[in-house]
C-alpha cells in the first residue's frame, strides 16, 4: 500500500512555507510517498479522509485553527497517524491552541540574539532519527521553548544569549519525538530559512523524522 502524506502550509510568510512545502514534498516523494499540499487548514477538516493517511507535515507559524479543523487533526493523530514538522511551522502554530501545543510537546517562546551561530548536540546517538549523526552548527534562530518533560530528546542546544545573559548556560532540547495516543509525533526547532537546508543534518534529522513519525 502506498503511503500518503499530507502538508499544510501558510501562517507567516517570513519562514518560507510554500517553499519549505514543496522541498519536503518533493523529499517524500522520493521515499515512495504519495504527497499532497494545501495552502488551507480545510484540508484538515475531514477526519476520515486524515486517518487513511500516514504522515501530516504542518508547516504552519502563527495564525489561527479554528476546532473543526483542530479536533479531526488531533483524533487523527491519536488513530495512528504520524505527525511530523519543524520550527515555527508546528512549534510556534496556533498559539491560542493548547492542545495543538500538548500533542507537538513544545511551544516558541523566544530566540534571544535573533540569527546567530549555534551548536547542536545529539543527546541520543542510538535513535534511528539521529543514528550515525554528529554534533553540528547552524546559523538561525536559537528557539528557547517550553517543553513537555515526557518528550524523547535526541538534540539539545546550550544558550549563551548577549541580550539575554540570564538565560547563559541554559540547555534546551532542539530535537524530540513522543507519543500522542497510537501516533508518533516528531519535531525538530531548526528551519527558519531556506537556506538552514544547506547544513546537511538539517533536511537529513528532517526526512528521518518524517519517515519514523509514518513508521
Amino acid at each position: 500500500m502506498t503511503a500518503r502524506a499530507l502538508i499544510v502550509h501558510g501562517g507567516w510568510d517570513g519562514h518560507e512555507p510554500k517553499g519549505f512545502a514543496d522541498y519536503y514534498a518533493d523529499a517524500l516523494r522520493g521515499e515512495g510517498f504519495e504527497v499532497e499540499t494545501s495552502d488551507t487548514l480545510n484540508a484538515l477538516r475531514d477526519g476520515e479522509a486524515l486517518r487513511r493517511l500516514s504522515l501530516i507535515v504542518p508547516i504552519w507559524t502563527m495564525g489561527t485553527i479554528a476546532p473543526e479543523q483542530l479536533a479531526p487533526l488531533t483524533e487523527a493523530v491519536a488513530s495512528g497517524v504520524g505527525l511530523a514538522g519543524f520550527h515555527g511551522g508546528m512549534g510556534d502554530a496556533f498559539r491560542e491552541a493548547t492542545d495543538f501545543q500538548l500533542m507537538v510537546g513544545g511551544q516558541f517562546v523566544g530566540h534571544p540574539d535573533g540569527i546567530k551561530d549555534y551548536d547542536v548536540r545529539i543527546a541520543d546517538r542510538d535513535h534511528p532519527i539521529t543514528s550515525g549523526l554528529g554534533d553540528f552548527r547552524v546559523t538561525s534562530e536559537q528557539y528557547y521553548m517550553h517543553v513537555d518533560p515526557s518528550n524523547h530528546v535526541l538534540a539539545t542546544t546550550t544558550f549563551h544569549p548577549q541580550t539575554a545573559p540570564w538565560l547563559d548556560g541554559v540547555i534546551m532540547p532542539v530535537v524530540w519525538t513522543r507519543g500522542w495516543g497510537a501516533g508518533r509525533v516528531f519535531y525538530s526547532s531548526v528551519g527558519h530559512s531556506l537556506g538552514d537546508l544547506e547544513v546537511p543534518e538539517v533536511p537529513e534529522i528532517q526526512r528521518r523524522g518524517m519517515l519514523w513519525a509514518a513508521r
